[in-house]
């Protein structure tokens, strides 16, 4: 019988058990890298990049205007998520209209803000001397304000954040209003004031809803409104300069000025 040689053979075999062993898995396995997904959220525009710019306009009925007499503030606002205007009136919604009665030439900047961004426009009111003024002694404003000056009308004092009128404020309210009966013809500026806490905004709004708080009351017992005006400072004219609670207590208060 012819016999084969094996040596080839066996070096072939062997050949293909090694290719056979690395094909299966026989030896270590290398990672499989996949490209990442396209983010979503990181490197491209966020979602406030779409949407859309807000708008604002506002206007004045009388943009001038004699001292004491009212004006109407309009105003509109489009993609907005807050509307705040300035000098004394706050946060507003996005659309309407209130009645003002600056005691000088103010101007009125309204800011909408939304997503988009922010928007201000702004409107001037100027405020001239009254034609038709009736004529007051110079006594009976000296007196009243001498009045004020010497305590007999005292400052009325507010809790912190709070507009509504404690007991106290309304018996000291009671008595003011007996002097200012002395002097009918004379009319009185009530000051709204806060403390430095809180933004100038919200304070400037603060201080006109505890104005008005307190001139309610003088109405209800008998003082005409024609005779009261109101104005908020916010925290802009502090009584007390100090930042101690003492210090706070005296500056959230409604203050009386003759207006002369």
């Amino acid at each position: 019988m012819r016999q084969f040689n094996s040596v080839p053979s066996k070096l072939f075999c062997g050949v293909a058990v090694v290719l056979i062993f690395s094909s299966c898995g026989g030896g270590p396995s290398r990672p499989v890298v996949r490209a990442p997904a396209p983010s979503t959220t990181g490197g491209g525009p966020s979602a406030s990049s779409d949407a859309p710019a807000p708008t604002v306009t506002i206007s004045a009925s009388a943009t001038t205007i004699e001292r004491r007499s009212p004006t109407t503030l309009t105003w509109q606002s489009t993609d907005a998520s807050s509307l705040v205007i300035d000098s004394g009136v706050g946060n507003v919604d996005q659309n309407g209209s209130m009645e003002v009665a600056p005691l000088e030439s103010t101007t009125y900047t309204a800011t909408a803000t939304g997503p988009g961004g922010d928007a201000k426009a702004s409107t001037r009111i100027t405020v001239v001397p009254r034609s038709n003024d009736v004529s007051l002694t110079s006594t009976d404003l000296e007196r009243l304000q001498r009045a004020i000056d010497e305590g007999q009308v005292e400052p009325i004092f507010f809790a912190y954040d709070k507009a509504q009128l404690s007991a106290e404020a309304r018996g000291i309210l009671e008595a003011n209003a007996r002097v200012f009966r002395q002097y009918e013809r004379v009319s009185v500026i009530i000051e709204g004031h806060c403390d430095e806490r809180g933004t100038e905004e919200y304070n400037l709004a603060l201080g006109d809803r505890r104005a008005q708080a307190v001139k309610s009351y003088l109405v209800e017992l008998g003082i005409p409104g024609s005779r009261l005006e109101t104005i908020s400072f916010g925290e802009e004219r502090p009584f007390a300069p100090d930042h101690t609670e003492a210090a706070f207590r005296q500056n959230r208060r409604a203050h009386f000025v003759v207006n002369r």
